[in-house]
């Protein structure tokens, strides 16, 4: 997949100790926990805000990305937009950013992202994805939670990545806060290539990749909050995507790739997770991915586009 090596776990702790220098200013509170790990609160009972998102986005990515915010005044209703890119974007989403650790313990749940997934590879995504860092010292796993982890998930974390609970950091916001909003939807990247893998392209066939999403208000009411981060990807993301490989395949990968393409496609993720039951595991896995897609097939320098921005879905979600 790449020659020589990324080190996420490295680059992601440069941006902890940055976050943790900077934590008056962030609003963020930096503690210990019985175990000795390292606990940083970016939104549960610390305020956090927008910029700690970004860098929380930034450390789910492994630190192979780069993740900016700006207005866009010819977006009048959500003119705020995350955008996020990298040049490794298969590492840094797939192998990094994709919450795909699920740890439970009692009544305690999180998904995990960042690059103490690398070490722990207890996803069969890993199967796929041969890179590996036996050399880390540190790492970070970023939670959508509103509570730190219990001591049972440290211990289960540190066990998976051979590590020391003191060598660990866990950052955690939930959705309902700037921070926890900010970091789910500067994953409109993440979610492509978790569809293109699902449509069985060839991960190393995809070599750039951009994203971008409308930043939706933070909702006290779980459901509504992450309805709407949800659905600023699913009726608001655009995803340009750079790949090898010929142009039918291409152009193949873009029809298929927008949300659209969903059977559970047309309706509020919130009211979607109601009809469901709330069984995240029920709704089609298709739907997870940006309104618009973009794949530009570098080899013979075609440019395809699907998909499309909803504006009445937005409305109805976002407010």
């Amino acid at each position: 997949m790449m020659n020589g090596k990324a080190h996420l776990n490295r680059s992601a702790q440069r941006i902890v100790d940055r976050i943790i220098a900077d934590g008056e200013r962030l609003g963020i509170t930096h503690t210990r926990g019985t175990l000795g790990e390292h606990l940083i609160d970016a939104g549960a009972d610390s305020p956090g805000g927008l910029e700690v998102g970004l860098r929380m986005t930034e450390i789910c990515m492994g630190g192979l990305g780069t993740v900016s915010m700006a207005l866009d005044r010819h977006n009048e209703q959500w003119p705020l937009t995350v955008t996020v890119h990298s040049s490794q974007p298969v590492l840094a989403c797939l192998g990094s950013q994709y919450a795909g650790w699920r740890l439970t313990h009692e009544k305690y749940f999180a998904m995990g992202s960042g690059p103490a997934r690398l070490l722990a590879r207890v996803e069969p995504l890993f199967e796929e994805i041969a890179y590996s860092e036996t050399d880390a010292s540190t790492s970070v796993l970023v939670l959508e939670a509103d509570k730190p982890p219990p001591p049972a998930i440290v211990e289960k974390v540190a066990a998976a990545t051979r590590l020391a609970p003191e060598a660990l950091t866990f950052i955690y916001a939930p959705t309902q806060s700037l921070a926890g909003s900010v970091q789910i939807i500067g994953r409109s990247l993440e979610v492509a290539l978790h569809k293109a893998h699902s449509l069985h392209f060839p991960l190393d066939n995809i070599i750039d990749g951009a994203g971008c999403s409308p930043v939706p208000a933070p909702h006290p009411d779980f459901l509504q909050a992450m309805g709407r981060t949800n659905d600023a990807i699913i009726y608001g993301g655009l995803v340009q995507l750079f790949v090898r490989g010929s142009a039918s395949a291409a152009r193949e990968l873009a029809e298929q790739l927008p949300s659209n393409r969903s059977r559970d496609y047309g309706q509020p993720f919130a009211e979607t997770f109601k009809k469901f039951n709330g069984d995240f595991y029920a709704i089609d896995p298709h739907l997870f991915s940006p309104a618009e897609v973009i794949v530009t097939a570098v080899e013979t320098g075609e440019t395809f586009r699907a998909g499309e921005w909803n504006r009445q879905m937005l409305e109805q979600s976002l407010g």
